[in-house]
């Protein structure tokens, strides 16, 4: 913990977006004992007339519009965060790579340079410490007047793979890790991937709200609207986006050989998963999007929980959030080997190689559960908490800062972390 910096994070995912996010999840952490000011990733003004009648579009309007009334306060946060929405900037993902293309991402980076000046001169900011989450589009060339104590990157997925920013954003990642003063990566194929880059790399795994899930099996909860009715079914749950990443032919393999069970997917359901038929079968149940907030209760009448992700490149790079959620709630986990940090899992979690396994595993999870499992379950998810991570960030800027002040004065600075410390 060090309570003599404020913490300026722009982020790709915003503060009221639809599932929870490592940016997010780490600012309210962080919010605990400093003042964090979390920049909107900006809307453009093409987002600004696709969803003017949105909710979260109107919630910002005037700040969006006519920069007033930018700085915004949560509900259930502490008052050291603040929230913080830049106006509105120009779509360009469209252009080729070239002068119009730079010249246009430098007109919309000061939109973000203009507003970091502002939090900087309203809240009389002395030292900060600037952390980008995986927005290399913006915060690039903060001149020499904001320069930060210390300019941190955070890496949380292969931008490589990711649709719509795949196009320009690792080109400028690349750009942005080479002016970074270090780089934190959510996975080991990440640091991997960074291996070459001149900027120390270093190992911050996601975490989970432990607190928050612990309620799943710590108390008690009316049954969702959507489960009403279905007392006495086992049910197969997961949490997160309904995107690209899942193996939809899995599911429907899962949710044909367990007709018994109903298979409750809850979240945003993204493109593709209808076109294996699983709105048509009676025992799949999809919610739409619930805040974080309401996931304890649908986990505490989950038997079984999944992470039925492909095994992709890009899957390849994640550590998902989920898993120390559904740990802290207490439940089975069976998952596919999706990546080398769910396979660290192993020992507390079922890891299918084949889709028979994975669905086999399921059944055999339900059916062995017992208290002891569920209560060694929370207590290695206990040693995933936010908390954590945000205690292991502060030694790395310690010592970073260390080496910063040995190289001026030529005396020993603070111990330098190596890539693994921190896990």
């Amino acid at each position: 913990m060090n309570t003599e910096y404020d913490i300026i994070m722009l982020a790709i995912a915003r503060w009221d977006g639809p599932y929870s996010s490592t940016a997010y999840s780490l600012a309210k952490e962080f919010s605990r004992n400093n003042r964090v000011f979390y920049i909107d990733n900006p809307f453009t003004y093409k987002d600004f007339y696709r969803g003017r009648s949105q909710p979260h579009i109107q919630l910002r309007k005037e700040a969006l519009l006519r920069g007033k009334n930018i700085y915004r306060n949560i509900e259930g946060l502490p008052q050291n965060f603040t929230a913080v929405t830049p106006r509105l900037t120009l779509p360009i993902n469209w252009l080729p790579e070239g002068p119009l293309y730079r010249s246009l991402l430098n007109r919309n980076d000061r939109v973000v340079t203009e507003v970091v000046s502002r939090i900087i001169r309203d809240f009389e900011v002395k030292r900060y410490v600037f952390i980008n989450n995986w927005n290399p589009f913006f915060g690039r060339k903060l001149p020499h007047s904001l320069k930060p104590d210390l300019y941190v990157y955070q890496n949380v997925d292969d931008m490589s793979q990711a649709p719509y920013v795949a196009k320009h954003g690792p080109r400028l990642e690349r750009e942005m890790i080479e002016r970074a003063d270090f780089v934190t990566a959510t996975s080991q194929e990440l640091v991997r991937l960074m291996a070459n880059a001149q900027t120390p790399v270093h190992y911050l795994p996601n975490a989970a709200d432990i607190g928050l899930f612990r309620k799943a099996a710590e108390q008690s909860f009316p049954r969702p609207p959507e489960l009403r009715g279905l007392e006495g079914k086992k049910i197969i749950g997961y949490t997160g986006a309904i995107s690209i990443r899942i193996d939809y032919e899995l599911l429907k393999k899962l949710a044909l050989v367990h007709q018994d069970k109903i298979l409750l997917m809850v979240g945003p359901k993204g493109e593709h998963y209808e076109e294996v038929g699983l709105d048509d079968m009676p025992n799949v149940i999809f919610t739409g999007r619930k805040d974080i907030s309401e996931l304890p209760a649908y986990l505490h009448y989950m038997d079984c929980t999944i992470i039925p992700f492909r095994c992709t490149k890009l899957t390849k790079s994640i550590y998902p959030l989920k898993i120390n959620e559904y740990l802290a709630a207490g439940k089975p986990v069976v998952s596919t080997c999706f990546s080398d940090d769910i396979n660290d899992f192993a020992g507390i979690a079922q890891i299918a190689v084949r889709p028979e396994e994975f669905v086999s595993m399921v059944g055999k999870a339900i059916d062995e559960d017992h208290e002891e499992a569920r209560r060694h379950r929370m207590a290695v998810a206990q040693t995933n908490t936010w908390e954590a991570r945000v205690a292991a960030f502060w030694d790395l800027v310690h010592a970073h800062l260390g080496d910063r002040k040995q190289d001026k004065s030529g005396k020993p600075g603070l111990r330098k972390l190596s890539d693994g410390e921190g896990r």
